[in-house]
């Protein structure tokens, strides 16, 4: 069931989303050569509480997994999504993508970026030029009497068109009384189809977008995404309210 949202309750997620970006960005300029990914999740959780948020991520468990450790989702390079803050060196030529989310006042924000870690070769540069312009292209499409699937399709054909794969096995979602709520909004499908956009919805865009293959697994961890074939993934989100028949964007500073 998808669950609409009333003029303050968005205001609401804004604020959330307002501290999601600002700890994307922090996150962001601290990323170099020799950084940790524990040393990046620490700065975001201090920041998160410093607004008197949540981590929302910290200790979320779904389909039985274990609840998950870290205040970020951390990937590296082949990890699509839901890499788990360690040791792990930042090193000259990685992608890191970040991913944030924030609880607070009962309503919740949610985004991720990919990072460029130093140099990177043009082949990962255009997989995160790719990825991110395919998510703005998608929120265009984010328009009431337009439905799910326009945004699928903008995704996916854009994706495809450069040569990249999308993955299928996850998706963007509804987000804001819950962290993930209806409707799913994946990657790929056909203009038309799928749930009609209405004014006071809210959800999170977000491209999961592979150099090779579009197949993935889940490591041994039991959260982390990795690509089927090792080769590098990139991910953005936003999200967004649909207000006065279009999309706004929440997640900016």
């Amino acid at each position: 069931m998808i669950l609409f949202k009333s003029k303050k309750e968005i205001d609401y997620i804004r604020e959330s989303c307002k501290i999601v970006a600002e700890t994307l960005q922090l996150c962001k300029s601290y990323v170099k050569p020799g950084v940790t990914t524990l040393e990046l999740d620490k700065i975001a959780e201090d920041y998160i509480r410093s607004n008197d948020a949540v981590p929302a991520f910290k200790g979320y468990s779904q389909g039985g997994a274990k609840p998950f450790p870290g205040s970020i989702c951390a990937s590296l390079n082949s990890e699509v999504v839901h890499g788990i803050p360690g040791n792990r060196v930042l090193k000259n030529g990685d992608i890191i993508s970040i991913d944030v989310g924030v609880l607070k006042n009962r309503y919740y924000g949610d985004a991720a970026l990919s990072v460029a870690v130093g140099e990177l070769n043009n082949e990962k540069m255009k997989l995160m030029d790719v990825t991110e312009k395919s998510l703005y292209l998608g929120i265009e499409q984010a328009k009431t009497n337009n439905r799910i699937g326009d945004i699928s399709s903008a995704v996916q054909q854009f994706v495809e068109s450069n040569g990249f794969s999308i993955v299928r096995e996850l998706c963007g979602h509804g987000v804001g009384r819950y962290l993930h709520e209806d409707p799913q909004i994946p990657n790929f499908g056909k203009r038309g189809t799928g749930s009609l956009i209405k004014s006071g919805m809210t959800f999170a865009i977000e491209p999961m977008v592979n150099l090779g293959t579009h197949k993935v697994n889940v490591a041994n961890d039991g959260w982390t995404v990795i690509t089927a074939d090792n080769l590098p993934s990139a991910h953005f989100e936003h999200t967004v309210a649909i207000i006065d028949g279009k999309a706004e964007i929440l997640t900016v500073t």
